[in-house]
């Protein structure tokens, strides 16, 4: 008989994560406590591990639409308004921390709150985190779309950004939907160029963060800025 109530107590989702915590959850576990429930003749964690296999992974079920989402047996409106209401909440949650302080404090947040934007996105995304003089977040704008390469960053868009921000410094960011996270030559070019060109209304580029589904890679970190 499959059913949860069968498992040892230490092995099921939610106590698991409450004695060892949500890292130690497979993505499967961590969907099972989201649906709670699972279908007829299949339990919460089969129903669990059949999504993530339809889907691939969590980064691709989080950037379903409504329409395929919904296809799925088990899953339905309801749930995917509570999974978009998660998303936005984890989003929000992130930005709030990386605004009430100075933002190169705490790097790792910043590439929490990077991925959290980009990771999902189907295509590659260039945007922008504008800083003021203590490093607080300005705001946070998506500003390119398509294959981002030195002919589609645009830097005047860039600068004319942060002119109207009146932004001091800034931290670029795009995502790269293979997955890997591995700086490009491309991506380095574009670094450079922003560089240059923002110099010239004295605002600092203090990072380049290159967003793929489970790494974030910072190009100061590696001494390329």
């Amino acid at each position: 008989m499959s059913s949860l109530i069968c498992w040892p107590e230490g092995e099921r989702p939610r106590e698991k994560l409450l004695n060892k915590g949500p890292a130690s959850l497979s993505d499967s576990e961590l969907l099972a406590i989201f649906l709670r429930t699972g279908t007829s003749g299949k339990n919460v964690i089969e129903l669990s591990r059949e999504i993530i296999q339809h889907f691939g992974n969590l980064k691709n079920l989080f950037a379903a639409t409504e329409k395929e989402f919904c296809q799925i047996k088990g899953l339905g409106r309801a749930k995917y308004v509570q999974l978009q209401a998660c998303l936005e909440m984890s989003q929000r949650h992130i930005e709030e921390q990386i605004t009430r302080q100075d933002a190169m404090q705490n790097p790792s947040q910043v590439k929490q709150y990077v991925q959290s934007r980009l990771m999902a996105k189907p295509n590659e995304v260039f945007a922008v985190i504008f800083l003021d003089n203590q490093h607080h977040v300005l705001a946070f704008e998506e500003l390119f779309f398509g294959t981002v390469n030195a002919s589609s960053v645009h830097p005047r868009v860039v600068l004319q950004r942060c002119l109207a921000h009146n932004a001091a410094a800034v931290i670029i960011t795009h995502n790269h939907p293979s997955g890997v996270a591995e700086p490009s030559l491309s991506d380095i070019d574009i670094t450079n160029t922003l560089k240059t060109a923002l110099s010239l209304i004295d605002v600092r580029l203090l990072d380049h963060l290159v967003v793929a589904s489970h790494q974030v890679t910072s190009l100061a970190e590696r001494g390329q800025i």
